[in-house]
């Protein structure tokens, strides 16, 4: 898979360790507000990379539909934590995926780590949040988990590789966008 590359979006990424890093003792609001800037970032990520493979009008059959419906709940998350976070939500990041949005053959792989990352965010992240705050963030969990399991049927990987999805702090999920070159 050709490196994903986010321009442009080293800061808000690495502002995201800093912030969702200390999530950690008492769930509280300001912690759910770190942890939801958290999510849009995530969001904001994957809604950028539907919107560019769709534009580039190079996906076909199952995959332009996945591309579609998914890039659609993607865009609703991003508003709903949008308008959660009201004049708190951070700014949207701008995004290059190279070939991954270009190429049907390298999008399914980039997808299938996409959608893997946001559910391990989120899991490794509901301790951490308010009673509210889980409310809302299991609401999106559970569709992430839907489409990390409809794209991995798709790119012919098992659906559901393992009985519990375990989570990812905020370094590890950096870490796993920098390993895609997502900056």
């Amino acid at each position: 898979m050709r490196a994903l590359i986010a321009s442009g979006a080293a800061a808000g990424f690495l502002g995201a360790v800093d912030e969702a890093a200390a999530a950690g003792g008492t769930p509280s609001a300001a912690q759910d507000e770190q942890i939801f800037n958290f999510a849009l970032l995530l969001e904001y990520l994957q809604d950028s990379f539907y919107a560019e493979a769709l534009a580039h009008g190079r996906l076909r059959g199952d995959l332009r539909q996945y591309a579609e419906i998914v890039g659609g709940h993607e865009r609703e998350h991003v508003r709903f934590l949008v308008n959660a976070l009201g004049s708190r939500a951070r700014k949207r990041p701008h995004y290059d995926f190279g070939d991954a949005t270009r190429d049907p053959a390298r999008f399914a792989p980039a997808a299938v780590a996409l959608e893997d990352l946001a559910v391990a965010a989120y899991n490794a992240q509901a301790a951490n949040l308010t009673r509210r705050g889980l409310g809302a963030a299991i609401k999106i969990v559970s569709v992430e988990g839907r489409h990390a399991a409809w794209i991995r049927s798709l790119a012919g990987e098992v659906p559901a590789p393992r009985a519990a999805d375990p989570g990812e702090d905020v370094a590890q999920v950096t870490a796993a966008l920098r390993r895609l070159h997502i900056r």
